[in-house]
């Protein structure tokens, strides 16, 4: 019987996507920041640690993931997941095998398919909605541009240990065909990807792989595990809690993706005012200090009537592009230029969160929600209800405050509406967690 599920997650949002794939099927989900690993209390059936490290260098990636893993292997968990990005983006190849080297493992099986969001794998084919990887937004990636669509070629081209997959066709055959086709694919490689086109194939995947000890990819398959798991449930109380206040909820973006940008332009639509931080001001920590303090008593004095508010980093096309070009000229690349608006949205946030006493905050974006995660003392959160596919509530561990932690590429228009209701709707009744949905 199982009883501990050991993740691995490479971004703070991910860790939440897998999560809540798990937290459907009835299963108790924390996830705790990298840095927490040797303070992980098991009191889950899912444990998850959050790396942090998709834009890491490969070799800190590869150091991460293998302490993280080694941190799960004390907890004797029965199976181990590297939850990785649904198109491949990241030091994919290093964090696989740094999962394999620490359990000394030689084979893993990756399902990166995630129908419900679009991602379908035919004969190692990845399209996102119809659209070859390469062809699609994650082209542009700033950081991990894909460039092609081949995940056995993607993979192949970070790791020395030898990768292949399985077609659809045997998929469809049956659970029972598809173990003999991946037990004869271990006989001469290490890592095995799976295609999957629908929720069904999914299905299929879980029930001949839901008992091997690696298991690797998008969240989407942890949706249909538990079907084939025979699991004691861990429950929670969660005890002397107040996620009660008169403030509105606090929505922080910093994310460029086109869905986030037709979320918060549904949001500003439904009346929610937005106060923009201009990431121009950035590159001088005068004008920086300056514009987090214009953006914080704005914001604060909204909350504090009991407004919901968004806070955003300019996402305005000419904005994005001088911005880079004044880092350009300062020899700064897009990814530090990045980061520094995250920490900029963070402190925006940190000061607000430690004047107002806020207790409900939703932020869009991997790399903003990790950044704004630590600067506000979170050292991760139980995961609570699906919102919308692979987008979760959380209850924070660090500090008392509901929250929602949004990939950038997630969700529909109307999701960051939808997210606002839905923590409003959230509240702690005699000591013990209560969900009103």
């Amino acid at each position: 019987m199982i009883k501990t599920i050991g993740v691995v997650a490479d971004d703070t949002t991910g860790a939440n996507d897998i999560g809540v794939m798990f937290r459907k099927n009835q299963y108790s989900v924390k996830i705790a920041s990298y840095d927490e690993v040797n303070n992980f209390e098991v009191d889950s059936n899912v444990m998850i640690i959050d790396t942090d490290s998709r834009l890491d260098s490969p070799d800190l990636s590869y150091e991460k993931v293998y302490k993280a893993t080694k941190a799960l292997q004390k907890m004797d968990c029965s199976l181990y997941f590297n939850k990785t990005c649904s198109v491949f983006r990241g030091n994919i190849g290093k964090e696989f095998d740094a999962m394999l080297d620490a359990l000394g493992e030689e084979f893993a099986v990756i399902s990166l398919a995630f129908p419900k969001n679009g991602r379908q794998t035919k004969n190692a084919i990845h399209t996102v909605y119809g659209k070859l990887l390469e062809n699609s937004e994650f082209y542009h990636d700033p950081v991990h541009p894909m460039n092609q669509s081949n995940l056995v070629n993607i993979l192949q081209g970070q790791t020395n240990r030898k990768v292949t997959f399985v077609d659809l066709e045997t998929v469809r055959q049956g659970a029972t065909v598809l173990r003999k086709a991946i037990e004869e694919k271990r006989k001469d490689f290490n890592y095995c990807i799976i295609d999957s086109e629908s929720q069904a194939d999914l299905t299929i995947v879980a029930e001949a792989v839901h008992d091997y000890k690696v298991l690797a990819g998008s969240s989407a398959i942890a949706e249909e595990l538990p079907k084939f798991m025979q699991v004691q449930p861990i429950n929670h109380s969660l005890t002397n809690l107040d996620i009660t206040d008169d403030l509105g909820v606090l929505v922080v973006s910093g994310s460029l993706t086109p869905q986030t940008k037709a979320q918060t332009n549904t949001l500003i639509s439904s009346g929610v005012p937005c106060v923009v931080l201009d990431s121009r001001n950035v590159f001088s920590p005068a004008d920086c200090e300056k514009e987090v303090r214009r953006v914080f008593e704005e914001a604060q004095l909204l909350l504090r009537q009991g407004k919901d508010i968004l806070i955003m980093a300019n996402n305005r096309e000419e904005v994005v592009l001088e911005t880079k070009e004044m880092g350009l000229k300062r020899k700064i690349d897009p990814l530090t230029i990045s980061k520094m608006v995250s920490a900029m949205l963070a402190d925006v946030t940190g000061q607000i969160a430690n004047a107002t006493g806020l207790k409900r905050l939703i932020v869009a974006g991997g790399d903003t929600s990790g950044t704004v995660s630590r600067k506000l003392g979170i050292k991760g959160n139980y995961v609570l209800s699906e919102i919308e596919t692979g987008l979760p509530s959380g209850l924070a561990v660090g500090r008392h405050m509901l929250i929602v932690l949004k990939s950038g590429s997630f969700g529909k228009p109307d999701f960051l509406v939808r997210a606002i209701a839905h923590l409003k709707e959230l509240s702690i009744k005699k000591g013990t967690f209560v969900e009103k949905i």
